[in-house]
């Protein structure tokens, strides 16, 4: 059993009767007109590899069941409640997303849609998992500076050094952090309200790392080894449970663009 992803993007008219289709399917296709509102949409399929080919399926096939089957969904949805003048919440995303899938769902046998995420801006997303399909995933990016050493004082000089290499800097060192927070809202419960999600990870999170010393200047930290794996746990410890009706899901921590942690606390299904 493999797990395959394909991203497609492309751009809604809302108040076009006619939407140009392009040829940069890399940008977006449809490809839009003037100042559009461009969309990407993951879809992710699950099923077995067939043998002769390596394939679960030819990504042009996603693609192109994709832009025959969901987008119109997202194009006369997303149309009909802007020309009505009505704001477009969480309320409305999900039963598009919903009706994308179940377009989807049997088009690109044999393999079987098992997630789709549309992405609302480059730091926000919004999923629904075909397991639970009265939930909605939503996700958001947030950023924090700090320095950090890795170093465990029960160990020897030449020990830290050969495990942590060079993170055992005695003076330490820096990075930039992305930490994208994951709750999991009921499509039937109450709106989530970003404003007040963001809030609530500034002053539980952020505020506690953004510009420290994590190991000088966070409690937590003077007696535990601020790894990126600690700083997850440390990030869910610290967000479980805030969100009201919303329930964390996960909490990704990256140190680098090449180095990154997910935590699920315990009992949280993945």
């Amino acid at each position: 059993m493999v797990r395959l992803g394909r991203l497609v993007r492309f751009s809604i008219n809302p108040f076009l009767e006619a939407h140009t289709s392009g040829f940069n399917s890399y940008a977006s296709k449809p490809a839009g007109e003037g100042l559009s509102i461009f969309l990407e949409l993951a879809v992710e399929l699950v099923g077995p590899m067939a043998p002769q080919t390596g394939l679960l399926v030819n990504v042009s096939d996603i693609d192109r069941a994709v832009r025959r089957h969901a987008v119109p969904v997202f194009t006369e949805w997303i149309g009909e409640h802007l020309r009505r003048g009505e704001h477009i919440g969480f309320e409305r995303i999900a039963p598009m997303l919903a009706a994308a899938y179940e377009h989807l769902c049997d088009k690109v046998e044999p393999a079987r849609v098992d997630r789709i995420t549309l992405k609302l801006n480059p730091f926000r997303k919004l999923a629904m998992d075909t397991k639970e399909p009265g939930v909605l995933y939503f996700s958001e990016k947030f950023e924090f500076a700090a320095t950090h050493k890795l170093w465990n004082n029960n160990f020897s000089e030449p020990q830290n050094v050969k495990v942590f290499g060079k993170c055992a800097n005695p003076t330490g060192h820096g990075h930039n952090y992305l930490v994208e927070v994951t709750v999991a809202t009921p499509t039937d419960g109450p709106a989530l309200e970003i404003g007040a999600f963001e809030r609530i990870v500034d002053s539980q999170l952020m505020q506690l790392v953004d510009h420290k010393n994590l190991n000088l200047d966070v409690a937590a930290f003077q007696e535990t080894v601020p790894t990126v794996e600690n700083i997850a746990v440390f990030a869910w410890e610290h967000l479980a449970g805030q969100f009201g009706s919303a329930r964390l899901h996960c909490v990704t921590v990256w140190e680098s663009d090449r180095t990154y942690c997910s935590y699920y606390g315990p009992g949280t299904p993945r």
